[in-house]
């Protein structure tokens, strides 16, 4: 199995559908690493991940405003392609298991507790809505 992990920012607000009477909620997660090149500049690389939630809880979505940070975990997939320039590109997906809102973006700093951990499996406990990204990305031993 293949799992992929990401904690970011939702690109925009989220898109509930219904498909053949399900519901799946539509997102995208930019994760911005900064780094140093070799000659010392500071750098910075965004990777988007375009996430489907299917889920029967869909109450979450009203939380999944543009800028709000989010855990989310799932299984990857990835499509190439050539786009308008005619270069080869990529997109990268994730059909989400789990999902976790860590606040931030809008400056509200949290959400209900109710709506802080949705999982098509098993429960998880929350991270603090309050949390920084680098506080959540640094731990060792992440409790999710």
């Amino acid at each position: 199995m293949i799992k992929l992990q990401i904690v970011g920012n939702l690109g925009k607000d989220c898109i509930v559908k219904e498909v053949n009477g399900k519901n799946v909620i539509n997102f995208s997660v930019a994760h911005t690493e900064r780094f140093k090149d070799s000659t010392g500049n500071l750098k910075e690389r965004t990777t988007w991940v375009e996430c489907a939630y299917w889920t029967d809880r869909t109450a979450v979505a009203e939380y999944l405003k543009k800028g709000k940070m989010v855990y989310a975990e799932g299984s990857p997939d990835a499509d190439a392609y050539m786009n308008k320039e005619n270069q080869a590109a990529a997109t990268l997906r994730m059909r989400v298991q789990s999902l976790q809102l860590l606040g931030g973006g809008d400056g509200s700093g949290s959400a209900p507790s109710s709506a802080g951990t949705t999982s098509s499996s098993a429960s998880k406990p929350t991270a603090s809505a309050g949390a920084a990204m680098s506080d959540v990305a640094a731990a060792d031993d992440l409790p999710f």
